[in-house]
């Protein structure tokens, strides 16, 4: 089950690159064309409005539009694994963040439904806190 991230499973694969070029980039295109209508997400955000359960497509562009208004990010992806409905990142984020560099390991955790991305969860490593502003 486990892969590389150079041999990883093209579902996964797939779903990571177009997230990843989304928050690099801003292009959200690639990912939002291989989503399930109901597609949902949680991220690790402790704001109010992001601390639960997101959904939909609209939602999924002003987290990009707000993720980069605040950071500029290179994702990298280690390790990916999958199952048969099931894939997980485990990538490194770095960049500029609140005027400190933010460095950072992750997991993104994507749900599938046949090819689509139905859902995804993200996981911090270190507290986003730590890099607030004093």
């Amino acid at each position: 089950m486990e892969k590389s991230a150079d041999s990883a499973p093209s579902r996964t694969r797939l779903a990571f690159d177009a997230f990843r070029q989304a928050l690099e980039r801003g292009h959200t295109d690639d990912f939002l064309k291989i989503v399930t209508e109901d597609f949902h997400f949680f991220v690790p955000l402790p704001l109010e409005g992001w601390n639960h359960k997101q959904k939909g497509k609209v939602r999924f562009e002003e987290l990009v539009k707000f993720e980069r208004s605040l950071f500029q990010m290179q994702l990298i992806p280690l390790v990916v694994l999958e199952n048969e409905n099931n894939g997980m990142v485990v990538f490194h984020a770095e960049g500029p963040l609140n005027g400190r560099f933010f460095s950072n390991e992750l997991v993104i955790f994507f749900e599938f439904e046949a090819e689509q991305v139905r859902s995804f969860r993200e996981y911090v490593g270190m507290p986003l806190k730590n890099y607030e502003t004093p």
